[in-house]
This record gives structure tokens, sequence and C-alpha cells, in this order.
């Protein structure tokens, strides 16, 4: 049977829109602020509300699809980003975006979780890791989509906030069509604090934490480094597209060698790539092979790393467990923007990519640390 059924298919599609929608917004708001003349901690400050958004939504999202069923809960949450989105249409007011960008945040991840949660459960042993694959290729599709859109419409802020809160509105009817069925309804809530102690997830953990800060920070200040080196709006959506479809690129040739290599050794040259990609953006030479093998390393690390972690629990943990990955994920993306944004507020904007090679390089004397292979590479929860 195909693992890509109707209800599976409907949930990518609505999931394709909303990522266009937090595509334009996260390489926007930043911009919109920098217009404004707001200094880079404060830029830095706002993207991390939206990332500590994240980690509310993702302690909340376990009990919520429990109660309410995945596809109320899917509903709620885009209704939540739509009327966060609509409200930064009110004034370009520091405080108050800090609050629209944070339920912003909120309604994101429950929505990851929601879909994450959704494709995992619809999957089986032998099927989960296309789901995965197709997750991660519809989301930054969808991204690479938001990106290539600045170049074709105008930017400015009461133009483009109308069509994204309407985009968010029609990625609400796929699930009128379709229900997924939450098999865990009636049995007990499981905890995601002890999925943290899970020794032989252990690596699988750190790495969300290493890929949300990396991802947090490109993603976050990526667009501020371009803006301070002249680059129009459309032009800097141009080079996040490249980021981000690198990313694309590498999603099933890295999955596949994850499978047959093992996790392990595969962290290990991706993380090494994201320090080669760092030192070349330092050098300010060949900007565009740079992004793409910093892209190609650092957006492959969260679904291989994720996949390590997850193959360690049962199928009743999954939810527990896509939670607490998410959780760390999001950890990362909340402490990478604001640190680096201050440091490079008082030093360079180089900093950037100095702060993205030290963790990758902590990260990789972890790795180097682990004698231990897997028995085997693929997954079996």
């Amino acid at each position: 049977m195909s693992a890509y059924s109707r209800p599976v298919l409907l949930l990518l599609c609505g999931l394709l829109l909303l990522t266009v929608s937090i595509a334009v917004l996260s390489t926007l708001v930043p911009l919109w602020l920098t217009h404004e003349a707001l200094p880079t901690w404060k830029v830095g400050l706002v993207s991390s509300s939206y990332y500590a958004g994240n980690l509310v939504g993702t302690l909340i999202a376990g009990r919520l699809i429990k109660r309410l069923g995945f596809n109320v809960s899917y509903q709620l949450s885009c209704i939540l980003f739509a009327v966060a989105t609509a409200g930064l249409a009110l004034s370009v007011n520091f405080l108050g975006w800090i609050s629209w960008r944070f339920m912003a945040g909120v309604g994101c991840a429950l929505i990851w979780v929601v879909v994450e949660s959704a494709l995992l459960r619809s999957g089986t042993v032998k099927n989960r890791g296309q789901l995965l694959a197709a997750y991660m290729i519809v989301y930054y599709i969808g991204t690479v989509a938001g990106q290539l859109l600045l170049g074709k419409v105008s930017t400015k802020l009461f133009t483009v906030i109308p069509w994204v809160t309407g985009l968010i509105v029609v990625a609400m009817l796929p699930l009128l069509f379709a229900h997924i069925a939450n098999q865990d309804s009636e049995q007990p809530h499981t905890s995601i604090w002890p999925m943290f102690k899970r020794r032989s997830a252990r690596l699988g953990i750190n790495g969300c934490v290493i890929s949300g800060i990396v991802l947090g920070s490109l993603y976050g200040l990526m667009p501020l480094f371009l803006a301070h080196r002249g680059l129009s709006d459309a032009d800097v959506g141009y080079w996040m597209a490249l980021l981000v479809s690198s990313g694309i690129i590498g999603q099933w040739p890295v999955g596949r060698l994850a499978d047959r290599y093992g996790r392990l050794t595969v962290l290990r040259v991706q993380v090494f790539v994201v320090i080669l990609g760092s030192i070349a953006m330092l050098s300010g030479y060949a900007m565009a092979p740079a992004l793409f093998i910093l892209g190609c390393a650092g957006f492959t690390l969260y679904p291989v790393a994720m996949s390590w972690a997850c193959e360690k629990v049962n199928p009743d943990e999954l939810v527990a467990m896509n939670q607490a990955l998410l959780m760390n994920y999001t950890i990362g993306s909340l402490a990478g923007p604001s640190m680096t944004a201050m440091l490079m507020q008082n030093y360079s904007d180089c900093v950037l990519f100095v702060m993205i090679a030290a963790v990758a390089l902590v990260y990789l004397v972890m790795l180097l640390r682990k004698a231990d292979h897997q028995s085997t590479p693929v997954a079996t929860a």
C-alpha cells in the first residue's frame, strides 16, 4: 500500500501553503524592522520571540492533540497563526511585534507537531522514512517558493500582510476533506520529559539543538547580513532561495546515505561540511557555492538527527519524542539569533558564521567521541 494516502497528501498540501507564508514572513519581518531603523539587537529579539512561541507551542501540543485530535488542532493552529500575522499590520511597534511574533511562533509550532506526528502515526516501519522525506521536501519547496515570491511582488508591509493571511486561511481547507485518526486518544498521555533521558537517543536530541541554532541564525539573521551588504529585498529573497534550495537538493541523497552507511557517519560529515561552509562565507569569496554547501549540510541536519532519536522509542511514544525534539530545536532557534545578534551588533556581521562554525565544532566533538556505531541504520520506530 502506498505511503501517500489521501489524508497525507491533503495534509502536505496544507503544509505547502503554510510554509510559503512562514518563509515570506521570516525574511520580511527583520527587513521591515531594519527599514524602521531598529538596532540589530532589537531585530534579534523579535526573531527570538517567534522561537519562544515555538517553545510554548511545542509544550502544549501533545495534550492539545490528545484532547482535540489532529484535525481540530490543525485548524486552531492555523487560526492562531493567521490572527498573529494580521496583527503585524496594526503598527510597526517593537513591543507589539514581539507579542505578535510570539503568538505566530505558538501557532507554527502546533502546526509542525500536528503535521509531523500525524505523518509518523500514519506511516509504518517500512514507509515512515518516505513520509519524513516528503515532509522535508514539501517544507523546503514552500520555503523556496516564498523567497522567490519576494522578487515578484511588492514587499511593503500593508501589501504583503493581506495575501499572506489569506494564504494561511486557505491552508485550513485541505483537512476539511480528510480525517486523520488519533490512535492514542484512549491511551494515557506520554510525558516528553522521559524522552530526554534516553541515552541511546542523546546525540539525536543534541543534534536538534545544534540544528536549531544553525537554522535559526540563518533564517533570522542572514537577511540582515545581506541587507547590510546593500542588497535589495528582492535580491535578499533570491539568496535565501538559493540557501534553502540547497537543502532540498541535499534531502534525498543525505537520507539515502544515512540509511546505507549509518546516521553517525553521515552526521559527522554534515557537521564538518557546515564548518567548511561557514569558513568559506567568512572568506568573502564565491558566496554562491559557499551558501550552497552550507545549506546542503545545515538544512539536512534536523531530519537525520530526528530519525536517529525516533527509532529509539515505541510507536505510542512518537508524539512525545517528536515534541521533545522540536522543543530542543526551538531552544536552539531561540538562543541562536538572540546571542548572535548581540555579538553582531558589538563586533561584525561576520560573527554570524563564526557562531555557526563554533557550535558545529562542539557537536562534531560529541560525534567523534561516540564509539559505538548503530547496529542498523534503518529506522525501526
